[in-house]
């Protein structure tokens, strides 16, 4: 049977050496990927550079599944609702980790997730430019009770937001096991950030 999720493809452009991460590994993993003959000549500054020079492209900001806006701003702060592992309205992954999905598995669809963060992100305020700061990030992974490596899935959203905003943007966080998540997605994130 055909499987009748969206195929989704990134594509990666490494210019130099590459480091091992979460990220990379993702990446690698669903890429085609071009290894430049010459190392970078500059490091990426702003998010937008970093998110060039990873050669990622985000995908469309995700409507609404209901009756809610997918952000609110109020006053310096951004709040984004609920995130999940989708492009449109299809899951890109879903199951539960730790009965029909591994750790790997968990780790693309939190990076699946964060795409869909940077991407609402950009969307509301025009550039990621203008995040001054992840304040926080709340992971739920749907896992089996006997699942206790939900900070490996976690990594991979947190992983994502280093690469493109740096060390010290990242948010404080937390990660909670649930038994499901909406379209069955596996992940689903919640971010507060403060806007420039």
């Amino acid at each position: 049977m055909r499987d009748p999720r969206p195929t989704v493809h990134y594509t990666l452009v490494l210019a130099g050496p590459a480091t091992d991460t979460i990220v990379q590994s993702i990446l690698l993993q669903r890429a085609r990927i071009w290894i430049a003959p010459t190392a970078m000549s500059a490091t990426p500054t702003t998010a937008e550079d970093r998110l060039a020079k990873l050669g990622v492209r985000l995908p469309d900001a995700p409507s609404p599944f209901g009756a809610y806006l997918p952000a609110v701003q109020t006053g310096n702060l951004l709040f984004l609702s609920g995130m999940l592992a989708t492009v449109g309205h299809a899951p890109t992954i879903a199951g539960v980790v730790g009965n029909d999905l591994d750790v790997n598995a968990g780790q693309q669809a939190a990076y699946a997730a964060a795409l869909n963060v940077l991407s609402l992100t950009k969307k509301q305020l025009g550039s990621l430019n203008r995040v001054n700061q992840f304040v926080r990030l709340s992971v739920f992974v749907a896992a089996t009770p006997e699942f206790t490596e939900h900070p490996k899935v976690a990594d991979a959203a947190s992983e994502l937001l280093r690469a493109v905003f740096g060390a010290e943007m990242l948010p404080s966080r937390v990660v909670i096991g649930v038994s499901s998540l909406p379209l069955g997605s596996p992940v689903e994130l919640e971010v507060i950030l403060e806007v420039k």
